[in-house]
């Protein structure tokens, strides 16, 4: 029997780009909102409608669609602080995304996502419906999990390391039976 080559061998994935890797990693904080001040700051508004191929926190699978664009992303298990975790993710036609959210496991999230900058940032804060109505998140994107960043008055506490408030858990366990 004939052996074919491997197309991407271990060896050739542990000498893979590191600054591929590292944009794939994804550095983020998160905090509930205690006010909707933020609403009058926004520059950008999108309705955003989620659903997840496989919510299991060491990978999770995750199909969206947010205003007129459809994505698939990959997301692994957050590192200890829960700030950090590999995130890849790639556009997809809002028809396949459809498609895929009909595939998904139960539980779809409808959310508007509102962005607000504030001081060198831009956070992203999203306003829950259906099952999720009445919790308001807000997330900021880091560079590292130790840089500084300005915090509006209208954000509350931190939240970042709570697995209650990821979108994929709030997929299966919704905010209204808490």
């Amino acid at each position: 029997m004939q052996r074919h080559p491997t197309l991407f061998s271990v060896d050739k994935a542990e000498s893979w780009n590191s600054s591929k890797k590292k944009n794939m990693i994804e550095i983020e904080r998160k905090f509930l909102v205690k006010s909707e001040e933020f609403k009058k700051r926004a520059f950008a508004k999108n309705e955003i409608a989620q659903g997840y191929l496989n919510s299991n926190p060491e990978r999770t699978v995750r199909v969206r669609i947010k205003g007129a664009q459809g994505y698939l992303t990959i997301k692994g298990k957050g590192n200890e602080s829960g700030m950090s975790r590999f995130e890849w993710e790639v556009e997809i036609t809002v028809d396949e995304a459809r498609l895929l959210l009909n595939l998904c496991e139960s539980g779809v999230i409808s959310k508007i996502r509102y962005e607000v900058k504030f001081g060198n940032h831009i956070f992203e804060v999203d306003e829950f419906f259906g099952e999720n109505q009445g919790l308001v998140l807000a997330e900021i994107e880091l560079q590292s999990e130790d840089e500084a960043f300005e915090k509006p008055n209208w954000l509350g506490e931190e939240v970042t390391n709570n697995e209650k408030y990821y979108n994929s858990y709030l997929s299966k366990n919704p905010f209204k039976n808490w």
